[in-house]
């Protein structure tokens, strides 16, 4: 017997023949043991690789920082330009 796509039964009969497929599948007794065992090893190891990779990145914004830092001339202050002497010529406060 010969149906075409569409027919009034194909929808039936293939429904039968999946149900009769899945009542002869049998899992493995410790299917879900093995599932969950490898689920938590893949988790394990994705929080691994992400600390892993949060420390090299948090290390390389140090280093950059300090090396960015460490090229500034030594006798420009920058930030502090002029501050001192201004601070020195203040006259003393309370008196």
């Amino acid at each position: 017997m010969s149906t075409t796509p569409g027919a009034p039964g194909t929808e039936k009969q293939l429904r039968e023949t999946l149900e009769a497929l899945a009542h002869q599948v049998r899992p493995a007794p410790d299917a879900y043991r093995t599932a969950r065992g490898d689920w938590l090893r893949r988790e394990r190891r994705r929080r691994l690789v992400l600390a892993v990779l949060i420390t090299v990145v948090f290390a390389l914004a140090v280093l950059i920082g300090l090396w960015v830092l460490n090229q500034t001339p030594s006798g420009s202050g920058a930030i502090f330009n002029g501050a001192r002497s201004a601070v020195a010529s203040a006259p003393p406060h309370g008196g």
